[in-house]
């Protein structure tokens, strides 16, 4: 991370590179704040549509000339929408990095929210809406988000609602890109073989018109937990469980991190082992950590038969209860060695370190370096972890379940086992 340079432009564009020069790519882009939660209520789904929109065509090229021009070159280009931030990245050779970025700077700037694209692309948003609706591992997230964080925009679904969807008008898009697309929410990173200079020459020749701005100020996360059960004829019942937890990049973020991965981080974790394994209850079960600027949910996920459902729920419960109480130096260790292994990991991609790059400038306004992260992790103590353990417990639980879960028992009965 020693060779990670920032740069602000006069509108407040930052600019960021973490230069890898034994590589023969790059990866670059450009992260906005500016994702789901900035959203009213009634525009619920427009980040998301307007990052669609943004591929449709400018002045310059047309949806098609846009994949064209980064395909020809052997590049690939995506984007993304979250609940803070939306992303617009490619990967290239490093002879094309000029040419992604000022793709990607154009379609940012001049997309000409074409009408008939938007009726199109409304159609392709509701499809994705419906294939969503579809997998159930994927609705009972977005019902748990719902019921954490209930009438806010935290808590309301990133894709949006059909209803809104399905009328978003031109000017809700073209309102939205007005307001979060400036100076103050925009970073530009790259990663791989470029150098600081040539990055910050290419943002200059490309965004320095971009508006300067202020990035507004959220209303602050309410977490509420609560339940949502929803009954549909499925084989498995789906199940997600949850905690209050801490903001992204806290220090309890991290001790948090080394708990989620001796808890339900692997094969080894407790949750694997003693629900999979010994009890044969599940065939996936993982921990989650939902982590946002200031607020974060602890989690578990896992799909169990409805028969099963029944002897699952107490046997998770007793994990979860007794946590506090039973932790060894030992699986803290390995929980500490298996998260700086997965960093040092993410460090041999291009794609992970442009996306390090971009998401810790909007959160934290610098990028935090490997060893300072390592360092967290490696400071994490039995003692803290008893710690978090219980003030997870303190919370009120979050649940949400898809499926015939008739024979789970009811929530009341789940607190007061996690309460023993």
């Amino acid at each position: 991370m020693s060779g990670i340079r920032v740069t602000t432009l006069p509108n407040g564009v930052r600019v960021v590179s973490d230069v890898m020069p034994t590589v023969e790519s790059v990866s670059i882009g450009i992260w906005v704040k500016a994702g789901a939660r900035f959203e009213p209520l009634e525009v619920n789904g427009v980040a998301h549509l307007l990052e669609h929109m943004m591929f449709k065509g400018t002045a310059l090229r047309s949806a098609q000339q846009i994949a064209e021009t980064i395909e020809s070159v052997g590049g690939h280009i995506n984007a993304y929408t979250a609940r803070e931030v939306t992303a617009y990245y490619a990967k290239v050779l490093k002879d094309d990095a000029a040419l992604a970025l000022d793709v990607i700077a154009d379609f940012l700037q001049n997309s000409l929210f074409d009408e008939d694209e938007l009726g199109r692309e409304r159609s392709v948003v509701l499809q994705e809406i419906g294939q969503a609706h579809d997998t159930p591992d994927d609705v009972v997230f977005d019902n748990f988000q719902a019921t954490a964080y209930p009438d806010q925009a935290l808590g309301r679904p990133v894709l949006g609602r059909p209803e809104i969807v399905g009328k978003m008008p031109r000017d809700a898009i073209v309102g939205f890109h007005k307001r979060h697309y400036h100076g103050g929410s925009i970073v530009v990173a790259a990663a791989g073989n470029i150098t600081h200079e040539a990055l910050v020459a290419m943002a200059d020749a490309h965004l320095s018109t971009v508006p300067a701005g202020d990035v507004p100020t959220l209303p602050a996360a309410r977490y509420a937990g609560g339940e949502s059960r929803e009954t549909r004829i499925l084989e498995q019942v789906h199940f997600v469980l949850g905690f209050c937890g801490s903001p992204v990049g806290s220090d309890d973020y991290y001790s948090l991190s080394v708990l989620s991965n001796l808890l339900g981080g692997g094969m080894s974790s407790r949750l694997f082992q003693e629900i999979r394994e010994r009890r044969g209850l599940v065939y996936s079960i993982d921990t989650f950590l939902s982590a946002f600027s200031d607020a974060g949910v602890f989690g578990i996920y896992a799909g169990t038969g409805p028969d099963l459902v029944g002897e699952f729920v107490p046997a998770l419960c007793d994990e979860i209860s007794g946590l506090a109480s039973s932790l060894t130096e030992a699986e803290i260790a390995r929980a500490r060695a298996q998260l700086k292994s997965n960093l040092l990991m993410g460090m041999e991609s291009t794609g992970a370190r442009a996306e390090r790059a971009g998401q810790q400038m909007l959160l934290y306004d610098r990028v935090v370096s490997v060893g300072e992260l390592a360092e967290k992790i490696e400071n994490v103590t039995l003692e803290t972890l008893s710690r978090n353990a219980r003030q997870l417990l303190a919370s009120t639980p979050c649940l949400a379940t898809i499926g015939p879960a008739t024979n789970m028992e009811s929530f009341d009965a789940m607190r007061r086992r996690l309460a023993a």
